[in-house]
C-alpha cells in the first residue's frame, strides 16, 4: 500500500470564508509550533489571497495521510 501524507492549513479571510493552502510530503517530526510559525509567517507577509480577499487568521492544520492499494490485473 502506498501512503501519502499531506499538510492541509486552513485560514480565514478578512471576509470571514475559510481558505485551505495544502502541502504534500511535509516533513517527517513536524511540530505544531513549526506549523504554526509558517502558518503567522504567510499571514504576516500577505503573499496570498483568495479572489482579493487577504488571509486574516489562523484556523487549523492537519496532516492529513491518505493509503493507496494498486492491483494489476493485466
Amino acid at each position: 500500500m502506498e501512503i501519502k501524507k499531506k499538510l492541509v492549513m486552513t485560514f480565514k479571510t478578512v471576509l470571514g470564508k475559510k481558505v485551505s493552502i495544502s502541502l504534500d510530503n511535509p516533513k517527517e517530526g513536524l511540530t505544531e509550533g513549526e506549523i504554526k510559525a509558517a502558518m503567522d509567517n504567510i499571514l504576516s507577509k500577505n503573499i496570498f489571497t483568495s479572489n482579493g480577499d487577504d488571509f486574516a487568521a489562523c484556523v487549523d492544520a492537519k496532516i492529513v495521510e491518505t493509503g493507496t492499494e494498486n492491483y494489476d490485473l493485466a
